[in-house]
């Protein structure tokens, strides 16, 4: 069996665990950083049930005039350390990948580890890890003040 691509982005962040749990967690909070780099500020739409079972559904609108919309289930959800979620695409919902966040305490801030798997093909895990690395920034520029 050939072994489906995955991606990991490890960052550390200028905020506490449960600070970075809630951005993850709120719809309020998450639709300030998600979405890749040329994301259009304001057009990021979320619904969010956040427990196991409970499912999600994020759109968002790029500037070359595409709209994105993303959903899944929970899997796991550790309040403050680890969220689990099934992450696939509306214009490709057969294609189901695996999200896993995991977050750890690091002196006053958070390292968080980011795992994507069970991609569908490597292009789709590179166009992942492109939207990830652009959406993380975003992730650590809102807490880059403290």
């Amino acid at each position: 069996m050939l072994t489906q691509p995955s991606l990991t982005i490890n960052r550390r962040l200028n905020a506490p665990p449960a600070k970075v749990f809630a951005a993850w967690t709120d719809p309020e909070k998450i639709i300030q950083w998600f979405g890749p780099a040329p994301t259009i500020l304001g057009s990021v739409k979320a619904k969010m049930d956040v427990r196991v079972g409970g499912s999600f559904r994020i759109s968002f609108n790029t500037e070359d005039g595409e709209y994105h919309e993303v959903g899944g289930t929970y899997r796991e959800v550790v309040a403050n350390q680890r969220l689990v979620f099934s992450w696939a695409w509306h214009s490709t919902p057969e294609r189901e990948s695996v999200v896993t966040v995991t977050l750890k305490e690091d002196g006053n801030g958070t390292l968080l580890s980011l795992n994507h798997g069970q991609f569908f093909d490597q292009a789709a895990r590179d166009g992942h890890e492109r939207g990830w690395t652009g959406t993380i920034d975003k992730l650590e520029r809102m807490f880059a003040n403290g």
